[in-house]
């Protein structure tokens, strides 16, 4: 009864806006249809709320899971930007464990802004020694230098000026500029692809232009703006420790009852990669030269491995070949032409350093010369105790500990 109520009242007060007569089951199908739209409306905006809601739940679950189990790091005390960013440029390439140490005697020398900017650039590599990749060091020390110019010194705020310095792409301003400043801006770096993967079986290829680009959009649904820099270091963190490469132990995963892949039992199929780094190997054959307690450096230029580092004299092969074959080579005739009597030992011998993209087996030789030649004239004379004072290669410098 209460509809024909209302039906009698609206033909009432609403008749005369229609300039025919309404019957009444016009104005009951109205209502109907006005009721149904209405509840479509509640219907469709309780489905979003619940969609929203379950994704802020697995911001809220990972959050909850990472106040147990989180790392402490010297790095997560400090809401200091610069020490944000070299941590992360340190993490990029070097598992925590082993980057430790560095970023201690790194930030030790080097405490701010001005410190970096102000050093030279040898000084840079030779703190940056061991952790590879040394491109790093070298874009930390322009960026350093552009804050002091374009800012002043101070670290950056908006992720646009943040993204703009040398060395810094989306992954690392995101993550600077959530940690410090709680911008929500997400974070998508190996182990966030492995954990969003895994968590909804997406199979795009994560090294793709259309895979990164899903990956980062799908990482900004599942956080929770209002707690950026939390739900960020959660996510990573889970991803370290918990929802790893190989093996994952699963049963105490706090989004098991969410993943996809641990319901269907594929957990290993994710994430899914389209190309595989392809490698090339190389043939090193280093040369400690020595002569009246001095020997010979070169630093490398270029594009290749290793820019700006010091080393003995190289010589590359194309093949392995042991001394007799090295000797028979036109790079190491030219070199010790003139030099006199060679007396050689064999320091280290074929030994494999594994790259990204290659594989380097190298040996070194200690030679002892009867004279300085000419071509010695085109390398660094260095005296031997001094060589601790130069940034080398991770390569050379298990060379000079074996010496010690």
């Amino acid at each position: 009864m209460q509809i024909y109520s209302f039906l009698f009242k609206w033909k009432k007060n609403c008749q005369p806006i229609f300039k025919k007569n309404v019957s009444l089951q016009s104005v009951r199908t109205m209502y109907v249809c006005s009721n149904q739209l209405v509840a479509g409306l509640e219907k469709t905006k309780k489905k979003c709320m619940s969609q929203i809601e379950n994704k802020l739940e697995i911001s809220r679950l990972l959050r909850n899971w990472y106040q147990k189990h989180k790392r402490e790091l010297p790095w997560r005390e400090s809401s200091d930007p610069y020490i944000i960013w070299i941590s992360e440029i340190i993490l990029q390439q070097t598992r925590v464990a082993q980057g430790m140490d560095y970023f201690l005697r790194f930030t030790g020398r080097f405490p701010d802004v001005a410190s970096l900017a102000s050093a030279e650039e040898d000084e840079v590599l030779k703190y940056w020694q061991g952790l590879g990749y040394y491109s790093r060091a070298r874009n930390l020390h322009a960026a350093a230098k552009d804050i002091m110019e374009r800012f002043g010194g101070v670290f950056p705020q908006h992720y646009k000026d943040v993204i703009s310095l040398k060395g810094i792409g989306e992954y690392t301003a995101a993550a600077i500029v959530s940690f410090v400043w709680n911008q929500p801006y997400p974070v998508v770096d190996g182990n966030v692809f492995r954990v969003l993967s895994r968590l909804f079986a997406v199979d795009t290829p994560i090294d793709t232009p259309k895979g990164k680009k899903a990956f980062t959009e799908l990482a900004g649904v599942v956080m929770d703006p209002e707690y950026a820099g939390w739900h960020n270091q959660a996510i990573m963190e889970l991803g370290a420790l918990q929802c790893v490469p190989q093996n994952p132990d699963c049963g105490v995963c706090p989004l098991k009852e969410r993943c996809m892949a641990y319901g269907a039992g594929t957990v290993q199929s994710y994430p899914v990669k389209q190309n595989k780094t392809k490698t090339r190997d190389r043939y090193f054959h280093y040369l400690y030269i020595n002569y009246k307690g001095k020997t010979w450096l070169s630093r490398r230029k270029g594009k290749d491995i290793w820019e700006g580092l010091y080393e003995f004299p190289l010589i590359e092969t194309d093949r392995a070949v042991d001394f007799a074959g090295l000797q028979e080579t036109d790079a190491f005739r030219r070199l010790f032409a003139g030099a006199g009597k060679l007396d050689v030992s064999v320091g280290l011998s074929g030994v494999k350093h594994v790259l990204s993209h290659q594989i380097l087996y190298a040996t070194f030789y200690r030679i002892e010369i009867e004279r300085e030649n000419e071509a010695l004239q085109s390398f660094l004379s260095v005296p031997v105790e001094e060589l601790d004072k130069y940034a080398v290669p991770r390569l050379i410098h298990i060379y000079l500990e074996k010496l010690e």
